[in-house]
């Protein structure tokens, strides 16, 4: 097992920062690469966390250096899958942020290009290493919470009434190559609006909300109802109220069919309350006054309602048929259905972080293998296509299409802009999985066609099947 492993960066904005500064904690982990289209970002991070490392411009030759092991990708979401594609084929192991990819077919060629040449591929949904989460599912697997038949998510956010604003279209900034940073998007001019933090309010570059944030709930709830696809979606929504230069809705809600469950999601950006229920001294993600609570799910069962987020959980028992309480018979048995029980955990970034570099040293299976974070980041994409179509959608979670739809099956992916359609090939399909230990391996079809690096390297020893869970540090 290797216990040295260099790394280097693409991508060097805010969350990508978050994450380089938890991998610089591993131990015999060393940041010698950094690289962003916007060199001032390379340089601030090269000179914050890789002092004695290169900045680049362009990924490519990052992935040319032999002396890179693994690589972290935190670019906007339309610069995820040619990276993560093309680094696999280099050899390297590779930490990605969420959503897997700009639209379905991107995401399904960053599993194919991983099992293909045996890397190992970490999503950045990086509560599939919190604690509560695997004690949630207990809950409700085991039945303590009843039958659940509804889950509920919701991202409220406020950014009435000027959201991003407007800027009018300008010259890019020194140091930015605005071509590459459009990459695979259509060519447009130069606009502030649509580059660094603002870029997910646009459909050429994100998928809004459900991508951004959506795909990190859908990842633990289909983690904890042990499920990995919706069976049919629909979605209502409208820019109702935001005067700015975005693209996404400022209301947007989907009702998702699970076999044995209806899920819906919600997310606005014109109210930051969204939903009540909050136990004293808990601490809320996203939370900023003394009632909201902007950010969770909820799993209502027959007997009590479980809420959660990415900091913890807390147990809101269902009535005994027949009975009426106070809150002086909180902890009483004879009026409740369950007992009351809360929960709350630290950021787990760090610990996702370690995952990975254990797996990368291990050659086995992450946490939040690339397979799931392609499963989580499918039920934001069809989401937003059932938002498009204006229909109720069915979804065939094998084929990865729509059944009788083939509108809405053209919007699984997209005509990637020249020299930047290097995506090729038909994916071989298998049966989605939600355990991580359950993946198979691809066929060796080509899946590139790939107008940049040559193979700078050579994959090392292929991943070991999991022996029935996924690896921990």
């Amino acid at each position: 097992m290797r216990d040295q492993e260099r790394s280097g960066r693409i991508g060097c904005g805010f969350r990508g920062n978050h994450v380089a500064s938890a991998m610089a904690e591993v131990p015999g982990v060393e940041i010698v690469a950094t690289c962003d289209v916007y060199e001032p970002n390379a340089e601030k991070a090269r000179e914050r966390l890789a002092r004695n490392g290169t900045a680049y411009k362009d990924f490519r030759r990052v992935l040319d250096r032999n002396d890179v092991d693994a690589v972290l990708i935190a670019a906007p979401d339309h610069w995820h899958a040619i990276p993560t594609v093309l680094a696999c084929r280099a050899g390297k192991d590779v930490y990605i942020e969420k959503p897997l990819g700009h639209n379905v077919a991107e995401g399904r060629a960053m599993v194919d290009a991983a099992r293909r040449h045996n890397r190992v591929v970490q999503t950045g949904t990086q509560q599939r290493s919190a604690a509560h989460f695997p004690r949630i599912r207990e809950i409700i697997q085991s039945g303590k919470l009843g039958e659940v038949y509804f889950v509920r998510i919701w991202n409220y956010s406020n950014k009435h009434p000027d959201g991003i604003g407007r800027e009018p279209d300008s010259e890019p900034p020194p140091g930015l190559d605005w071509d590459f940073y459009l990459g695979p998007a259509p060519k447009v001019p130069y606009n502030r609006k649509r580059f660094l933090g603002a870029y997910r309010y646009f459909w050429d570059y994100a998928g809004g909300v459900p991508t951004d944030w959506g795909t990190h709930r859908f990842d633990v709830i289909q983690l904890i109802m042990d499920v990995a696809a919706p069976t049919a979606v629909s979605a209502s929504g409208a820019r109702f109220a935001l005067d700015d230069a975005g693209e996404i809705p400022d209301v947007l809600q989907a009702t998702f069919e699970y076999p044995g469950f209806v899920l819906s999601y919600e997310c606005t950006l014109l109210n930051a309350f969204g939903t009540g229920g909050r136990t004293p001294a808990m601490k809320y993600y996203r939370a900023n006054g003394p009632d909201d609570r902007p950010s969770g799910m909820a799993f209502y069962g027959t007997n009590g309602t479980l809420l959660a987020d990415r900091w913890g959980f807390e147990i809101m028992p269902e009535l005994q048929p027949g009975r009426k309480a106070t809150e002086k018979d909180r902890s009483s048995p004879d009026h409740f259905r369950m007992k009351r029980e809360e929960a709350f955990t630290p950021d787990s970034t760090k610990l996702h972080v370690e995952d990975f570099f254990h797996c990368v040293r291990a050659r086995n299976h992450p946490v939040a293998d690339v397979e799931l974070g392609h499963q989580a980041s499918d039920v934001a994409h069809v989401a937003n296509i059932a938002y498009k179509t204006g229909r109720k959608l069915r979804w065939d979670a094998v084929r990865e299409k729509f059944h009788d739809d083939e509108a809405a099956s053209a919007l699984l992916r997209r005509n990637a802009r020249t020299p930047w359609d290097v995506l090729r090939g038909q994916a071989t399909r298998v049966k989605p999985c939600h355990r991580s230990h359950s993946l198979r391996r691809f066929d060796s079809s080509a899946d590139v066609d790939v107008r940049g690096p040559s193979e700078s390297g050579v994959p090392r020893d292929p991943l070991r099947r999991p022996s029935g869970r996924a690896c921990r540090g």
